[in-house]
C-alpha cells in the first residue's frame, strides 16, 4: 500500500501506481480488495488529510516531509478515521509503519510518526467558509469547489456528489474487428448499457477482470470515455484524409479515427511522453491500425517536422488540468490548489491551436477540445483564436449542452454520466 500511494505522486494515472506496486505482492482477492478501497480512499481525501498532517505536525507544506513519512501518515489517517479496525489491528499497523519509516528514511522519522499517532487520531477539521464546507464534504479543493460553483450555482451540489460516486468501466467496439452483436455474447450476466451519444459505447456496472476480457485482448474493445470517443465524431474524418492528431498519446481518439477512416488514409500522432507513445504503439497493434505515424515530439514542432498546409484535419485534445475527469482520477481534485495551477496551461494550449492552424489546408477543419470544466481553458481560448486567425467557428448542435460561447459543447458529468468535456470545431476559410 505504502509503495501505491508513494508510485502515485510520481506516476500517472494513479490506477497504473496502483498495478504496478500491488503486481509485487501476492494477495488473495480480499487483501487487494480491501487495499484498493484504501488507496483510492485516501487519494479522494487527499487535501483534507494533508491539512490534518499539517495542523499536527505544524508543518508548513505537507510535501516538505518525506515522502514516506508523508504517505505513511495519509495512510494512518485512513485506517484511523475511515476503517472500523480493532485496537489489536490498529497496534499492529502503528508498528508496520513506523518500521517501514525507519527502514525507508530515518529514525527520527519514525519516531516523529510513533509520537503524532494519537494527535491524528484526535484533530478535527472544521469549515471555516463555505468554500471549506464543501471541500470537506465533497473532497475537493477550496478552489475546485468555488470554480465549480461559479461555473454551474444551484447544479454545484449535483456536480460534486456525482463526481464522489463509482465510474462503470467504459468500453468502445472497435469497428475494424467487431460489432455490438459480437460483444453482447461476452457480457451474458453482465450488467450494462449502450451509449446514446457513441453507438459502439457500452458502459459496464457490473465487475469485469479486463485482462481476462477476451475482446478486450484481441483488440476488440478499447476502453475509452463515451465523451472522449465523442470527439473523434464531431471531427469526422474521412478514408483518404490526412489527419494531425497533436496530442495523441495513449492513443485512444488516434485508434478511433483510424476505425472512422476505415484504414485509409494517413494519421500523424504527435506526442512528447514516451511512455504513454509506448502505450499507443501496444493499442494501435492490438486494434490493427496501420495507417498511423507516431512522431515523438513537442505538437508545437509539428509544422516544422511535417510541413504547413497538410492536414485535413487536426484534433487537438489539448493538455490540461484535466478538472472534468476527477471521478476516474480522484487525486486530480487536490492538485488544482491556485489559478496559477490552471495558467500554466492556457499558453500550452494556445501555442498548440496555432501550430494546429498552421498544418490545416485551406476549407480543413480543427476540434479544440480538453476534458477541463474551466472556461479558461476552453471558451476563453476559443474566443482567443477567433481573434487572432480568421477561423470560422462551426455551430455545433449535438452532443451534450451548448458550451458558455454559442456553437461549442459540453458534456457534464452530473447531467450526461460521463466524464466533463469541452469541444469547439473550427474551420479555415476555403
Amino acid at each position: 500500500m505504502l509503495d501505491a500511494l508513494i508510485l502515485a505522486e510520481r506516476i500517472k494515472p494513479s490506477q497504473d501506481a496502483k498495478r504496478r506496486a500491488f503486481r509485487k505482492y501476492k494477495m488473495r482477492e480480499g487483501e487487494e480488495r480491501f487495499a484498493t478501497a484504501v488507496f483510492y480512499s485516501i487519494l479522494r481525501n487527499l487535501g483534507i488529510y494533508d491539512r490534518m498532517i499539517e495542523r499536527v505536525t505544524g508543518v508548513r507544506n505537507v510535501y516538505l516531509l518525506d515522502e514516506t513519512l508523508r504517505n505513511a501518515t495519509r495512510l494512518a489517517i485512513e485506517l484511523l478515521r475511515e476503517r472500523d479496525l480493532s485496537k489489536k489491528q490498529l497496534k499492529l499497523a502503528r508498528s508496520v509503519l513506523a518500521g517501514e519509516i525507519r527502514r525507508r528514511s530515518h529514525p527520527y522519522a519514525s519516531t516523529f510518526f510513533w509520537e503524532q499517532w494519537d494527535n491524528l487520531a484526535a484533530t478535527e477539521l472544521k469549515p471555516g467558509s463555505e468554500e471549506e464546507q464543501l471541500m470537506l464534504t465533497y473532497k475537493v479543493s477550496p478552489l475546485y469547489a468555488r470554480k465549480v460553483k461559479e461555473l454551474l450555482g444551484e447544479e454545484t451540489e449535483a456536480f460534486l456528489k456525482y463526481i464522489n460516486t463509482p465510474p462503470p468501466l467504459t468500453l468502445r467496439i472497435n469497428i475494424l474487428k467487431s460489432s455490438r452483436e459480437e460483444i453482447e455474447r461476452f457480457l451474458k450476466g453482465v450488467k450494462y448499457e449502450w451509449s446514446d451519444v457513441v453507438p459502439t459505447v457500452v458502459k459496464i456496472f457490473s465487475s469485469l477482470d479486463l485482462e481476462r476480457f477476451k475482446p478486450f485482448k484481441e483488440g476488440k474493445v478499447i476502453v475509452q470515455e463515451e465523451a472522449a470517443a465523442a470527439a473523434s465524431l464531431i471531427l469526422d474524418p474521412q478514408p483518404g484524409e490526412t489527419v494531425v492528431d497533436l496530442a495523441a498519446a495513449p492513443g485512444g481518439k488516434t485508434e478511433h479515427m483510424a476505425e472512422l477512416m476505415k484504414n485509409r488514409g494517413k494519421i500523424y500522432a504527435i506526442d512528447i511522453n514516451e511512455k504513454r507513445v509506448e502505450r499507443m504503439k501496444e493499442l494501435l497493434k492490438r486494434a490493427g491500425v496501420n495507417i498511423v505515424d507516431i512522431i515523438i515530439e513537442d505538437g508545437r514542432e509539428a509544422p516544422k517536422t511535417l510541413g504547413e498546409g497538410i492536414a485535413d484535419r487536426v484534433m487537438l485534445d489539448a493538455p490540461c488540468t484535466s478538472s472534468g475527469t476527477v471521478q476516474r482520477n480522484p487525486e486530480l481534485r487536490w492538485r488544482i490548489r491556485e489559478e496559477s495551477d490552471i495558467k500554466e496551461f492556457i499558453e500550452l494550449q494556445r501555442e498548440l491551436l496555432i501550430a494546429g492552424w498552421k498544418l490545416l489546408k485551406e476549407g480543413g477543419k480543427i476540434l479544440y477540445a480538453t476534458c477541463s470544466i474551466f472556461k479558461e481553458e476552453n471558451e476563453d481560448n476559443v474566443e482567443w483564436f477567433l481573434k487572432e486567425t480568421e477561423a470560422e467557428l462551426i455551430q455545433l448542435e449535438k452532443p451534450y449542452s451548448q458550451g458558455f460561447l454559442k456553437g461549442t459543447r459540453r458534456a457534464w458529468p452530473h447531467r450526461h454520466k460521463t466524464i466533463g468535456f469541452f469541444y469547439a470545431l473550427m474551420r479555415k476559410g476555403e
